[in-house]
């Protein structure tokens, strides 16, 4: 069969020989056994509702095995035999481009260049998944393949509902991601219900079909490294020879070492996984392996002594890297973590003193003491931390729940108030007060042709309209401009692009709207040869709620409230976004937060030009509306020109109450 054919049949009509897992690729840890017998024989019903009756009794041995050996169905029979990455839009059978982009989307999350565990539909972040198995991978490519302008495809935590008649205004696609009752949204509730089959954790762009590799969290990192920096070094000094010490080189946080490289500093970067670690070193995202701790040292004072610029992956625990470089006295300017400890118990973070293989075990065979062993190492972690912050380090959180677990595990994280963190999030020392407050956040675009010359021409497009748009911004988002002007003209040579032909950097609402119009003119006059699909990361001003990380500087109470991501994707979904999607947990964690996204595809029409106006403004204003509510500066200032610039929108604008006043009821 073809390979259009193949996207067209769905489930097969016989029944696939079984097929053994790919042992070159990385595979998710084995899940908690976490079900009653009972509830294994539920979970067993609900896999086998995809499949005829006559196949029953031989998939149920082997779905049983499964769920048995790895905790949760993959349905690994029923991997397709194509490769498995983003090919030219022309190349997928459907109706219109619009589900054509969507299939080359799905298939560039599901890429082996691309995901973190491709086998188990689990695309970064050890559970950010696309779907839960591989019949619903089936039937959503086949749905896609027949859906018409005047249907919508609903999907329910990667369980293609069905199409539903709509019309040519309705997003083709409809995503849900862990939408749970609140009082069913703990960690262990996300084990039951994936084991069952009826949720899943989207992460952020992973169940949204909108991850383009570590491309993302490159720029997003390299912005906030670039930041930190300029925070800590006094005026005129650069980055060379200072460090960045951080853990983690998976999906997200393996973009931290190109990142380091880019702000110009001395990255230095622990994993565990050694698998991750080489992975990251054969892409050429980290420079240099080193294994052993004594070497590490050695190789740390030199490049110090040598003002070098260079990027250093530690195969081993970060704990060990704190403390070594405590004892030696080597100064760290700047500190994080990007470890998964939005998934603390199930292979987002592993215990100093044993190894990664150990751990993996003592996870499945003994959680408790596993737990216990992770939480001493968060102790340790902090402990450490505090005294390079005593000596001068900058250290802040970087999104990832590393205060957040460090408090539950009773580590020395806390403020003299006992409410807050003693060090920040990024986002409330970096990317809040300086980007998402005026409107830049992650803007995204995949070229669908699969050609680096379309990439090329939207990378131009990009930095001339920001040229323009820079000589008439106020002085407050100049830096911000310029940083990502010299980012866009420096993206090919950096080589950022794994999987599809995709492009991110930070724009404002004015920015995105016409850089998306100058593409559509692009298309329109054969400049660009097909189409473009637009996005962005959840991470961003409107998309997400998410009291520790995207509304941390969010300061009259309501950042714990999730209206905000609610609303966008609702309010995205009748102006024109092809597809929108809405997830439970993203970055910080199941419970956590909720996340929002869209995908947008640009066909070159009036109808696309129409659509995108409507749909980016309101992506980006919906947050900085909020963000002015809560009276943040830099949001009154941004709110308050786009009302200048964009009739039709009238925002309430608070009234600030004189402190004075409060002082005197204090």
């Amino acid at each position: 069969m073809t390979f259009q054919e193949q996207i067209s049949q769905g489930i097969p009509t016989q029944l696939p020989k079984p097929k053994a897992r790919n042992t070159t690729l990385s595979h998710a840890p084995k899940r908690k056994d976490i079900l009653s017998t009972e509830e294994k024989k539920l979970a067993l019903k609900n896999a086998l509702r995809y499949f005829p009756k006559e196949w029953h009794a031989e998939l149920a041995e082997e779905f049983s095995a499964e769920l048995k050996e790895f905790g949760r169905i993959y349905m690994y029979r029923f991997m397709p035999d194509y490769a498995m990455y983003a090919r030219g839009i022309e190349e997928y059978p459907s109706t219109c481009p619009q589900t054509a982009a969507i299939m080359l989307m799905i298939q560039n999350n599901l890429d082996p260049a691309v995901a973190q565990h491709p086998e188990e539909l689990i695309t970064y972040g050890g559970n950010g998944s696309v779907f839960q198995n591989w019949a619903q991978y089936l039937l959503v490519m086949k749905y896609l393949s027949e859906i018409t302008e005047e249907q919508t495809l609903h999907i329910y935590s990667g369980h293609p509902m069905g199409l539903f008649p709509s019309s040519a205004e309705a997003p083709r696609v409809v995503v849900t991601n862990g939408m749970m009752i609140p009082n069913y949204s703990k960690p262990d509730d996300w084990e039951k219900f994936n084991a069952l089959g009826v949720t899943q954790y989207g992460q952020m762009t992973a169940g949204s079909f909108m991850y383009i590799g570590p491309q993302g969290i490159v720029h997003g990192t390299t912005i906030t490294v670039m930041n930190a920096f300029r925070k800590k070094l006094k005026a005129g000094e650069n980055p060379a020879g200072k460090i960045f010490l951080t853990a983690g080189l998976g999906g997200m946080s393996g973009a931290q070492p190109k990142a380091g490289n880019i702000a110009g500093c001395i990255t230095i970067c622990a994993e565990v996984n050694p698998a991750a670690a080489r992975k990251r070193h054969k892409q050429g995202w980290v420079d240099e392996l080193i294994e052993n701790i004594d070497e590490l040292i050695f190789r740390t004072h030199l490049a110090k002594r040598n003002k070098e610029i260079v990027s250093i992956a530690y195969i081993g625990n970060i704990v060990e890297v704190w403390e070594r470089f405590d004892e030696e006295n080597i100064f760290v300017e700047l500190g994080s973590d990007q470890t998964s400890l939005h998934n603390p118990w199930a292979g987002g973070y592993y215990p100093v003193g044993i190894s990664f293989e150990e751990s993996n075990q003592l996870m499945a065979e003994n959680p408790a003491e596993f737990k216990a062993k992770v939480q001493e190492t968060l102790r340790r972690q902090a402990d450490s931390i505090n005294k390079h912050v005593a000596k001068g380090t900058y250290f802040f959180d970087y999104g990832n729940a590393f205060l957040l677990e460090a408090s539950r595990a009773g580590a020395d994280v806390m403020a003299e108030n006992g409410i807050d963190f003693r060090y920040p999030s990024y986002v409330q020392d970096i990317l809040g007060p300086m980007c998402f407050d005026y409107g830049f956040g992650p803007f995204r675009w995949v070229c669908t042709s699969g050609k680096a010359e379309d990439l090329r021409k939207s990378d131009q497009i990009a930095a001339r309209v920001l040229k323009e748009i820079m000589q008439k911004s106020p002085a407050s988002i100049q830096q911000q401009m310029q940083d990502n002007i010299t980012w866009i003209e420096e993206a090919e040579k950096n080589k950022l692009v794994v999987g599809s032909q995709a492009r991110i950097l930070y724009a404002d609402a004015e920015g995105r709207a016409k850089i998306a119009q100058a593409f559509n003119d692009a298309i329109s006059s054969g400049e660009i040869s097909a189409p473009i699909v637009l996005g962005r990361d959840h991470h961003d001003v409107s998309g997400t709620d998410s009291p520790y990380r995207e509304t941390s500087n969010i300061y009259d109470g309501s950042k714990f409230t999730a209206d905000m991501a609610i609303h966008n994707v609702i309010g995205d979904s009748f102006r024109g976004a092809t597809w929108v999607s809405i997830h439970n947990g993203g970055g910080v964690g199941w419970g956590e937060v909720m996340n929002g996204g869209f995908g947008m595809v640009l066909d070159g029409s009036e109808d696309a030009d129409r659509k995108l106006k409507s749909m980016l403004l309101y992506d980006v204003t919906n947050g900085i509306a909020r963000r002015a509510w809560a009276r943040n500066s830099g949001s009154l200032e941004a709110i308050q020109r786009e009302m200048e610039r964009s009739p039709g929108l009238k925002v309430t604008i608070p009234n600030l109450v004189d402190e004075d006043i409060l002082k005197e009821l204090g």
